[in-house]
């Protein structure tokens, strides 16, 4: 096996226990097969098929629900208008040639178009908003090839008809695959099926950073399974790793002996030239993919365009936009909804104003100092849902904080009243910042906003305060309370680096799932 291990059982990467181990000493093996040479099989041979095979099945489900979702759409099409088979001669008659179209080669269309739009490529699979973005695009492809063709053969089609079996269509293609996404998460979730088995090769320091970024996302289908250390063991002597580490091996002989199918080079993984193609070389008709993790975490996709230029790829990363057009339109709509959800929610407001005097005599809202946009200090919004003399009892508390950095939570505060505790796990003593809101000193989502009192924002915390605070944001809909500092500050820093308008009503929609949940509020 080429280590002597010890097991113990720790949380990492995404809290779940994992076997880490101890290298305390080794046995480099020779490689097993021979060096590349840069012609491993004939140009023309057949590739081994695919190690990984979890997409084969997934596919084929992907296109009978396509099938049947435009199906289906052209069925309520034709349903609800009388006129659906226009253009079609003798279509009362005789509609065998009407259903064929309308059931068998328009549904065979939409196959024909997602496919070459690369709705069923694996690598567009299961994450991510490149699929249906794919799956728009081909829509718009459907539509623009129907109207040709009716254009072309000067056919008289009922745009009502058409039109709605196309957008129908479209609707339920995208409904379908994100179902069908919901159901393989659950599934990666639950164990490692439908997941592809990773040889992290690089450095230590590397390959645990990109095991650490892909532990926190199962429904990634990643599953690390092993670390080849290109520096030697010396490097890792006397670290616990979460998985097996080797060095000295032959690639794609480790590969096949822990049961991988991917091999991922991390960061600065080979310092000599050439030696990264070599790789891609020996894998060759091996079925084994080859990944590159570059050392640029928490950068989004949008931002990242790879330019090549002379075969060599150049990885440009765009500066995150916090101007321009999209921030006028994400202002807007704060403001607006922000008035609207106030005169919207009096009632409600009136109904927690009654049970917070009736569970401790003072004041309904609590005021307190909170760091804004660029360093500005205002004063947050909230229902009161502690006790009037709460900061006068913090003192006593302190040892008991069960979070780190600059947060300050105990699950079972005892200066919280009964009905505090309803308003904290249901997120309703949040609902008046929306004044904030309205006075443009926070924004529906954004990072969390912290208190005035805890010190200066050093280091990379203060890039947070580039943009301002949310009542909901990225750290709420990943967590809440249950992440650590380090973590929330991650995901604000994210969050402020890949801004973008889709991106806060992605995070406002989660946002619903997650305060029905009650997940991490205390």
């Amino acid at each position: 096996m080429g280590e002597v291990t010890t097991s113990l059982q720790r949380p990492v990467g995404n809290g779940r226990p994992s076997t880490l181990r101890h290298v305390d000493s080794f046995e480099i093996q020779p490689p097993t097969a021979p060096q590349p040479n840069g012609v491993p099989r004939s140009a023309w041979a057949r590739a081994r098929r695919r190690v990984s095979r979890w997409h084969r099945p997934y596919i084929a489900i992907l296109l009978l629900l396509d099938f049947g979702a435009a199906v289906l759409a052209s069925w309520l099409a034709i349903w609800w208008f009388d006129q659906a088979a226009a253009g079609f001669t003798d279509a009362d008659t005789d509609p065998t040639w009407f259903h064929t179209v309308a059931y068998l080669l328009l549904p065979l269309g939409w196959l024909i178009v997602l496919w070459g739009n690369g709705a069923y490529d694996r690598r567009y699979l299961g994450l991510g908003t490149d699929e249906f973005k794919r799956v728009t695009r081909a829509g718009v492809a459907v539509a623009a090839s129907v109207s040709f063709l009716a254009f072309a053969t000067k056919t008289d089609l009922s745009r009502y008809t058409v039109g709605t079996a196309l957008l129908g269509a479209m609707l339920m293609i995208l409904i379908a695959r994100s179902s069908a996404r919901l159901v393989l998460h659950t599934v990666r979730r639950r164990g490692s099926q439908a997941a592809q088995r990773i040889v992290l090769v690089g450095t230590l320091p590397e390959a645990l950073e990109v095991y650490t970024a892909i532990s926190r996302v199962p429904a990634a289908g990643l599953t690390p399974v092993a670390i080849h250390l290109t520096d030697g063991y010396a490097a890792a002597r006397g670290i616990e790793t979460p998985i097996p580490v080797y060095a000295g091996r032959d690639i794609l002989s480790l590969v096949r002996e822990v049961g991988g199918d991917t091999i991922a080079v991390c960061g600065s993984a080979s310092t000599e030239p050439g030696e990264l193609r070599r790789l891609a070389w020996q894998l060759e008709g091996s079925g084994v993919d080859l990944i590159v993790a570059p050392q640029l975490t928490d950068i989004a996709g949008p931002r990242v365009h790879i330019r090549p230029i002379e075969g060599l790829p150049l990885l440009h990363v765009e500066e995150p936009t916090l101007s321009g057009p999209a921030l006028l339109a994400k202002n807007l709509l704060d403001r607006v909804a922000a008035g609207l959800g106030l005169l919207l929610l009096v009632p409600l407001f009136v109904a927690v104003a009654i049970s917070i005097r009736i569970s401790d005599p003072g004041p309904v809202f609590f005021r307190q100092p909170r760091v804004g946009h660029e360093g500005r200090t205002f004063r947050v919004w909230k229902f009161r849902t502690m006790y009037v003399d709460a900061e006068q009892r913090l003192a006593s508390l302190v040892d008991q904080n069960e979070t780190d950095g600059m947060l300050f939570k105990i699950k079972k505060d005892p200066r919280v009243f009964p009905a505090g505790r309803f308003l904290r796990a249901s997120s309703l003593d949040e609902l008046p910042q929306l004044i904030n809101v309205l006075w443009g000193e926070m924004s529906l989502v954004g990072p969390r906003p912290l208190p005035a009192d805890d010190g200066d924002f050093l280091g990379d915390v203060r890039r947070r305060l580039l943009v301002r605070p949310g009542i909901t944001g990225l750290w709420q809909v990943s967590g809440r309370s249950d992440l650590s500092w380090d973590e929330a500050v991650r995901l604000d820093l994210y969050y402020v680096d890949n801004w973008s308008l889709a991106y806060d009503l992605s995070i406002l929609w989660r946002t619903v799932g997650v305060v029905l949940a009650r997940k991490g509020a205390y």
